[in-house]
């Protein structure tokens, strides 16, 4: 292992583009970040501009490689997973804007491929169910919808990819058209025991081959680019939810993180074998390095930080979502207040694209502080059925959850998760852990940066979250939490 150099994570998420500087051990030395605008053509349909994604890249990774003291010697990339990009291979074009995982314009497609018999081949094949959630219907809705874009994809004419696809073709300047195995994953088309494209899916579900990227390994050469300077390898790729197991240190069976950004993500990390849910987790590749690869259990929840987003923006209730602790630490704690963020559907257990948010519980004397506390308790309560799910499907005991993301700095929130799941909960010294994953993926690749072993030893936690809630108000808690969500699925159904 050699200590030469600085590593470059190109981190593409679903609110923001940035580009951090890292130096070896993991210590930041740089971060350019630029806002991603969000758009919004009807209600459920969410959709990024590729073209402003793209000069966002470019824009934060010079600006990152500019304050380099010393030479950039790899750039891992880690990314928003699911969102679907088709462009024209003659001319990197997109031919519409990405269609993003939060996406729900796709439900009818989804229910169709439900009745024709596909969720126990899909679930067989991939690990997945069958949501609009994953790429493989946003590909065929485009295919349906773009005029004449059907027959060009059969010529070969267009490439799909997600997020990570898309940079890695504008960086090496079209000449590579390649994604990871954890973003290929996500896509509702990829074969998780053959670690390839899965040809029977493909033709059930007319989506030509001729469009789909190489599969590589998480750590991989993926050529270099020369676009931001002097040319620079390009070793590592993940979707931002592996990158943060990575970054966490969870490369051992057991070990397990939850990600608190827009939605969260919990990832159990099973072994070497794709582990089978009965309770509707998802079966995801954890990374692939080494020649080995890694698999996890994930539990998906659409709305997290975008609940304290949605009480700053659409509510009033506070100037900045940090303030959200002070003003949920005000409130009245006999009142029993439930917000079921289902704003884009709900995702584990229940799957159900049709579900609406609901506030329940209110009385006449709740108000603002009631609902900011609800929302931060929504993720707990949320992710404590994820967790109860993956002990049913007998993962390995999770004995510690270490979180990250915007929200996991919410001591409140926090807590309560250590509280409701119950599980001891830590945060990482480190707040940048899906950033630290791909670069340190690029690092490890290159020889910078130490084993995987090494980085179990060397993770540390900030603060550590330990249960202190009686166990009857707890189940209390759940009772209620379980009667919210049992309303909003029967309105879902009307």
């Amino acid at each position: 292992m050699t200590s030469a150099g600085l590593l470059l994570a190109i981190d593409q998420g679903t609110t923001s583009t940035r580009a951090i500087l890292f130096d070896a051990s993991g210590t930041v030395c740089k971060i350019a970040r630029r806002e991603l605008r969000q758009i919004y053509p009807r209600p459920g349909w969410v959709e990024h501009d590729p073209e402003e994604i793209w000069q966002a890249v470019a824009a934060t990774s010079r600006e990152a490689i500019e304050a380099a003291t010393a030479p950039v010697a790899a750039i891992g990339i880690t990314n928003q997973r699911e969102t679907t990009v088709l462009w024209e291979r003659a001319t990197g074009r997109p031919v519409h804007n990405a269609i993003v995982w939060q996406d729900r314009r796709t439900a009818e497609i989804c229910g169709r491929w439900r009745e024709e018999g596909l969720a126990e081949l899909v679930a067989a094949r991939t690990g997945l169910v069958i949501d609009p959630y994953f790429s493989a219907s946003k590909i065929r809705w485009l295919l349906d919808t773009v005029p004449g874009l059907a027959q060009r994809a059969r010529d070969g004419e267009i490439a799909f990819g997600t997020i990570d696809t898309f940079l890695l073709w504008r960086l090496s300047g079209g000449k590579l058209h390649a994604t990871d195995v954890t973003n290929a994953s996500r896509t509702m088309l990829f074969d998780l025991h053959r670690l390839d494209w899965d040809d029977n899916l493909l033709d059930h579900f007319d989506i030509p081959r001729a469009i789909l990227p190489e599969v590589r390994a998480t750590g991989d050469d993926y050529g270099a680019t020369d676009l931001l300077g002097a040319p620079v390898p390009i070793a590592g790729v993940a979707g931002d939810q592996q990158a943060a197991l990575i970054g966490q240190g969870c490369f051992r069976p057991g070990m397990a993180k939850s990600t608190y950004g827009t939605g969260a993500f919990a990832l159990l990390h099973t072994g070497t074998k794709p582990a089978v849910s009965s309770h509707r987790m998802l079966t995801t590749v954890a990374y692939r390095l080494d020649g080995e690869t890694a698999y996890a259990l994930e539990g998906a929840i659409f709305i997290a930080g975008a609940a304290v987003q949605w009480l700053r923006d659409r509510l009033g209730a506070v100037a900045a979502a940090s303030d959200t602790d002070a003003l949920a630490a005000s409130s009245d704690p006999a009142q029993r207040v439930y917000l079921v963020p289902a704003f884009a559907g709900l995702g584990a257990p229940y799957w159900d694209p049709a579900a609406r948010g609901a506030l329940l519980g209110l009385t006449a004397e709740c108000g603002r502080a009631e609902i900011a506390r609800a929302a931060l308790e929504a993720v707990g309560y949320q992710t404590a059925e994820l967790i109860a799910a993956m002990k049913a499907d007998g993962g390995p005991a999770i004995e510690t959850l270490r979180v990250d993301g915007g929200m996991a700095a919410s001591d409140m929130a926090m807590q309560f998760l250590a509280d409701i799941v119950p599980v001891s909960v830590e945060r990482p010294s480190s707040v940048e852990t899906t950033a630290w994953g791909a670069a340190y993926i690029a690092g490890y690749r290159r020889g910078l940066c130490p084993s995987p072993e090494a980085m179990i030893s060397g993770w540390r936690a900030e603060r550590r979250f330990v249960p202190a809630m009686a166990a009857g108000e707890r189940e209390e808690r759940l009772a209620g939490w379980k009667r919210a969500v049992a309303g909003v699925l029967a309105a879902a159904e009307r």
